[in-house]
């Protein structure tokens, strides 16, 4: 039986991950702030699949969070098979509207520890010659909009070289890049929704299962839906100085209220 670890594990694209990979099988070791909501969700995958669901309450905004993560990651005794790094958050408010203090905290959670947790799982892997990451990025690393679309865009770039340099490896490493999902993310942020358009929405479980096609399939990057890929085809082609002022103007539109 492989193990799985999927941090921000608890609500939204990470829950499904965990309900998807629990009911293929595979032990999960879950992580997340909450360790209530840890151990309620283990407690459910566990009766549910009969697998083996570990809990591990770390904040990866902070030092000690992502060490202890490192920690369970580079463990040789109980390898974990498949990381997937999905902990991430949003700041409401634009570009010097947000306290620096929030703004690295994001980039310590969507790059720090996606460097070094992705560092931690890749070197067992390689040794073992099988094993996977997914990192999970957004739309919003493909068009120039504030903190947030910039630190997405570092994960695909990372992943995607990462992804090359492992090449013969065994080890397979892909940038997800989901558009809006139904999760807890915009009420956490503080973001209004109600602009946005429903066939703009995606759903969590819908999207892991594309996600995991793709992943089997070989990609180093995943855009988990054929409205998604027009979106971002149209986007590859649009002037960088209008796509810029229509990003703007689409964050205040259906971004944070």
């Amino acid at each position: 039986m492989t193990t799985a670890l999927i941090t921000g594990a608890t609500a939204g694209i990470g829950a499904a991950f965990a309900r998807r990979l629990a009911g293929d099988g595979h032990s999960v070791v879950l992580v997340a702030r909450d360790e209530k909501r840890l151990r309620e969700q283990a407690t459910e995958l566990h009766d549910r699949h009969g697998i083996e669901a570990e809990v591990l309450s770390a904040d990866l905004a902070t030092e000690e969070g992502i060490a202890a993560v490192e920690a369970r990651l580079a463990d040789p005794k109980h390898p974990v098979d498949l990381l997937v790094n999905n902990a991430g958050f949003g700041n409401k408010g634009e570009y010097l509207e947000v306290p620096m203090a929030d703004e690295l905290a994001m980039l310590k959670v969507h790059c720090e520890a996606v460097l070094r947790l992705t560092t931690a799982a890749v070197r067992g892997m390689r040794e073992r010659r099988r094993g996977a990451v997914v990192n999970v990025a957004s739309v919003a690393a493909f068009v120039p909009r504030g903190t947030y679309g910039a630190s997405k865009a570092w994960v695909v770039q990372f992943t995607q070289g990462a992804a090359r340099d492992l090449a013969g490896s065994g080890v397979r490493l892909m940038a997800l890049c989901p558009g809006f999902v139904r999760t807890e993310f915009h009420q956490r942020a503080g973001m209004g929704t109600d602009n946005i358009p429903g066939w703009m929405w995606l759903d969590a479980d819908n999207l892991v299962d594309a996600a995991m096609k793709d992943l089997a399939r070989g990609k180093s990057l995943s855009i988990p839906d054929p409205r998604y890929k027009a979106l971002m085809g149209a986007v590859k082609l649009a002037p960088r100085g209008l796509l810029g002022g229509l990003t703007s103007r689409t964050g205040r539109k259906y971004g944070p209220r």
